[in-house]
């Protein structure tokens, strides 16, 4: 029976968001002396709260040279304070100290390979034999003073403090545009978590600097290098921004990492995470009032910054003609298409949104045209990007066995050469309406889930969006949807990447394949997962994934034994990755 009235809920709630009244959510907003924003929504009853802040900045406020610094930043948040992290603080200062003194030495050395490498001296300034005499004395210095600094540490107290305190679903991410940092604790330790947060905030100790950048370099190894269209997708993104800061990868260019120096580090630090560019934001049971006088005594105490950071100034320069992009990978052949579209909160973002979604899904008329009409393809894809500072549209498919990408290309374009001569119906129209509706419900179920919401949306420029979005695309009408596809997919306004297998590459029709006897939907959700197992860098944290996915194998079915097991493959060997790289 509550299944059933979930149901009708759900229905009644369609059918009030169809007629253009979306769920409202209601956030108090505050702003702290030192010009920290607050997001505060109330939710009494809750056994939860959950708690995040969102620093405004993210890969694309990095330049070259220090790429991949947003990134690291993440995961050094972790390291502790003077009073988690470390059983002797001044030890662990002087250790700092010295540890950057001889590093300093190291980057001088540096130095003279890059140059021995621009004059052909030298085959590769990052190969282990290429390194000078003096660089390797000093190597030995810095592995000795990492390891006078492990003795006094206490590996990821900042976590086990929350764990015991009740926390639980702690993490981050790093995206183009933000970094967020957030964990649900019980209702009763709201203060608990003001410690903490403000904590990290006011007083980080950036522990371990260098052997984190050097897991970041891991990461960026198992998520873009050792996949196998990894470095042809990061290829083809830095073709397709031209000019935008988004073009390099968010875990950063693999000569950078390496070149990242804390004292770069603290600059970048100074500059971005001050109070003035972070959004606290906080959903539960909790008194406003009460709220917003602990966030000014924890979070208030952080000195202001002297300098407000700077916004993205360059933009994308407008394509005078299309760009290709033909690479060969172990892979099945694919087309992937990207075209120029628009920013977070532009008029135009909602019809392109509800054109994404006219394509997508099993639905969608990408599948029901290309996979299941012409057979031309196994999968289809197409999603609307709307990013702070630029946006994407990206739409592509797998190949079916024994057709061509060229094939499978020009099928694409057929279907969207429908959206522009043709007017969807408004029947179409509206069930995609409907789903956007129903989706939009389902992300604010409960606490974590708002806040996420909200997280996302003050990320990318206006947390009120999680409010006006909704009502926005129910306002989008058929001649919205056939003027964006007419304006936006033009042949000078797109990027085209066809993957072909490499020569003497058979099929990945079982075998080691990761995908063997899995179904196409199984495939699809294993690929979106792969990502996300190879950028977590807690070894706990996957550990206790491994225990759930091997707890969930003993009652699973026939057809789910396969997908559990190549999840438990994937998150095996992350962990054996990490635990190689970090010993």
């Amino acid at each position: 029976m509550k299944q059933l009235a979930r149901f009708f809920v759900l229905l009644s709630l369609v059918a009030v968001t169809a007629r253009g009244h979306a769920q409202q959510v209601s956030v108090e907003e505050k702003e702290l002396s030192n010009g920290m924003k607050v997001l505060m929504l109330p939710r009494k009853g809750e056994p939860t709260i959950s708690g995040g802040w969102v620093a405004h900045v993210g890969s694309a406020n990095e330049r070259p040279g220090i790429t991949g610094i947003a990134h690291l930043f993440e995961h050094m948040m972790f390291k502790g304070t003077p009073t988690l992290g470390t059983k002797d603080y001044q030890k662990d200062l002087e250790i700092i100290t010295e540890q950057e003194r001889v590093r300093d030495l190291m980057r001088a050395e540096e130095a003279k390979v890059r140059a021995e490498y621009r004059k052909g001296e030298v085959d590769d300034p990052y190969k282990p034999e290429n390194k000078t005499a003096r660089y390797k004395e000093l190597e030995k210095q810095f592995a000795e003073l990492i390891k006078q600094q492990r003795e006094i540490m206490v590996k990821n107290e900042f976590d086990r403090v929350y764990t015991a305190a009740g926390g639980s679903q702690m993490n981050a991410f790093t995206s183009t545009d933000m970094t967020a940092y957030f964990i649900t604790v019980p209702a009763n330790r709201l203060e608990f978590w003001m410690w903490m947060e403000s904590e990290r905030l006011l007083r980080p100790v950036f522990r371990e600097f260098y052997a984190e950048r050097d897991v970041v370099f891991e990461e960026r190894r198992m998520r873009t290098e050792s996949t196998p269209t990894g470095r042809l997708e990061e290829m083809f993104n830095a073709m397709f921004w031209e000019s935008h800061p988004y073009s390099w990868p968010t875990v950063g260019w693999p000569s950078d990492i390496p070149a990242i120096s804390k004292v770069q580090a603290d600059d970048f630090y100074g500059l971005y995470y001050q109070p003035q560019n972070i959004t606290l934001i906080l959903v539960g049971d909790f008194d406003t009032t009460e709220c917003a006088k602990l966030c000014e005594n924890y979070f208030g105490r952080i000195p202001k910054g002297k300098q407000p950071a700077p916004d993205i100034v360059t933009l994308e320069m407008k394509q005078a003609g299309e760009k290709r992009m033909n690479g060969e990978a172990e892979a099945n052949p694919m087309v992937d298409i990207l075209y120029h579209t628009v920013p977070f909160g532009h008029k135009d973002s909602y019809a392109l949104k509800v054109l994404g979604q006219l394509l997508s899904t099993r639905t969608g008329r990408l599948y029901k045209g290309m996979v299941l009409g012409k057979q031309v393809a196994n999968e289809t894809w197409a999603r609307q990007d709307s990013q702070k500072w630029a946006g994407s549209f990206n739409i592509g498919a797998e190949c079916k066995d024994g057709k061509s990408p060229e094939e499978v290309e020009a099928a694409i374009y057929a279907e969207l050469e429908k959206l522009q001569k043709e007017t969807v119906s408004v029947e179409e129209l509206q069930k995609v309406k409907n789903n956007f509706a129903a989706s939009e419900y389902r992300k604010l179920a409960n606490n974590h889930a708002i806040m996420f919401q909200l997280i996302f949306n003050e990320g990318f420029g206006d947390w009120r969006e999680i409010n006006a979005a909704g009502p926005k695309v129910q306002a989008v009408t058929v001649d919205d949807v056939k003027r964006v596809a007419t304006e936006y997919f033009t042949k000078e306004n797109r990027a085209v990447a066809t993957y072909t297998r490499k020569p003497g590459k058979a099929a990945p029709e079982g075998g080691d394949d990761i995908f063997a006897g899995l179904s196409e939907e199984q495939k699809t959700v294993i690929r979106k997962m792969q990502s996300s197992i190879q950028s977590e860098s807690n070894v706990e944290k996957l550990k206790e994934a491994l225990k759930q996915i091997e707890a969930r194998m003993g009652g699973a079915d026939a057809k789910s034994k396969p997908f559990l097991q190549t999840y438990q493959k994937l998150v095996t060997d992350r962990i054996n990755a990490l635990e190689k790289g970090t010993k």
